[in-house]
């Protein structure tokens, strides 16, 4: 059975994970037709610019729950196999997860992403810019309130549809897997080497430390396997 969509986003104190916190949450379930959002105290002052940008002040999560009660009811939302949707997921929300669920002593479960920012650039050249609200008025796609999660997340979704056009899920999930084909050393202290490059000792020592059987290692652990770099 193919993983199904849903999609979801994240509002913070700031922009860089691991020093600003998550202050709000959502998702959304098309397949199920379910929605998942919740406030989340951030255990300090929301900066007023923040709040100025998404509207959520320190009195609304004065009564919020941490992330760590959040993370098991977000967690079970996500059950399954599914692929977690976001726009500019890599270098956002995805971050703010992991940062969230790592203090919060949760081991994140190993889901399946798509950044909706990445595929718009790489499928919609012809589009001149790839914010979520320039997209949303190119398609054509009724305002809502901007920068909270959950209307962001109905948006995305829209957004999304278009985006992909005519293409089945299962044509996305192929596009994907081959994306996630990698030609460099995306980590360690061969990070940006061509894979070509790498020592075939470090890659076995790779192997032997489990860091390949990790599931977000699998493209790598592939490539290497193709190079005869790696022994089954």
């Amino acid at each position: 059975m193919a993983p199904r969509p849903i999609y979801y986003d994240t509002e913070t104190t700031g922009v860089k994970a691991g020093k600003d916190r998550i202050i709000e949450i959502a998702a959304y379930d098309p397949e199920r037709d379910k929605t998942f959002c919740s406030f989340v105290y951030p255990e300090g002052p929301i900066p007023p610019e923040s709040s100025a940008i998404c509207g959520i002040t320190d009195d609304m999560v004065k009564d919020a729950p941490l992330f760590s009660k959040v993370a098991p009811l977000f967690t079970e939302f996500c059950s399954g196999e599914v692929v977690l949707i976001a726009h500019n997921n890599d270098s956002f929300d995805k971050l703010f997860l992991e940062y969230e669920y790592g203090k919060a002593g949760f081991a994140m479960p190993n889901w399946l992403y798509l950044d909706t920012l990445k595929w718009s650039r790489k499928y919609r050249p012809d589009l001149p810019r790839h914010s979520l609200q320039f997209l949303r008025e190119a398609f054509g796609i009724e305002a809502n309130q901007a920068h909270r999660a959950l209307d962001d997340v109905m948006v995305l979704h829209q957004v999304f549809s278009r985006l992909i056009d005519d293409l089945t899920w299962e044509d996305v999930l192929r596009l994907i897997s081959q994306s996630s084909q990698i030609s460099r050393m995306p980590f360690g202290k061969y990070a940006g080497k061509p894979l070509s490059d790498v020592p075939k000792d470090y890659v076995d020592w790779l192997s032997k430390n489990g860091a390949l059987d990790k599931k977000e290692n699998a493209a790598l652990k592939d490539n290497f396997l193709k190079l005869g770099l790696l022994n089954v």
